[in-house]
């Protein structure tokens, strides 16, 4: 990282812009030319790996680049405000916190995990507890993201 100065490697402030992000850009190569979609995401986070997990339909482009290229791409972002504190547009800048990592895309078969990977869903994007019926986990895709290849940065407002 070039600025280092705007690193981020405490794990609790790690945790923290992954708490305050609500999506998550994956990026795939298919056939040799990038594709990015926003999705919506939960996580885990142990021992320094990031687990990532994401819903979608059964069929599609992205599942399909995933079922042929597993290795993926991800950046979240909380963004702030603008910064432009003089005349000169060259001291303008951006508040944010972002994380930007590397992992494997892997689908998630185990009922189990596929039913818990979905509550954790629903807890990061509304807060809410719930839990999912066999049939209800069954009736989507799931899938995973695993990550020890991550980089958070931030540059905060000033206190």
């Amino acid at each position: 990282m070039r600025r280092k100065d705007r690193e981020v490697t405490d794990p609790e402030q790690i945790r923290r812009i992954l708490d305050g992000c609500k999506t998550c850009h994956l990026a795939m190569a298919d056939g040799g030319m990038p594709y990015v979609v926003p999705l919506n995401y939960a996580y885990t986070m142990e021992e320094g790996a990031i687990t990532l997990y994401f819903h979608s339909a059964k069929e599609g482009r992205k599942i399909g680049i995933l079922r042929s290229n597993d290795a993926v791409c991800f950046e979240m972002c909380i963004e702030g405000e603008l910064v432009h504190p003089s005349e000169s547009p060259c001291d303008s800048g951006y508040y944010f916190s972002s994380i930007i990592g590397l992992g494997r895309a892997s689908f998630v078969d185990d009922i189990d995990e596929k039913r818990s990977a979905l509550s954790l869903l629903m807890k990061q994007q509304l807060g809410a507890d719930a839990d999912f019926t066999p049939a209800q986990a069954e009736s989507v895709c799931v899938f995973k993201v695993v990550s020890t290849e991550y980089t958070g940065k931030m540059k905060p407002r000033p206190s």
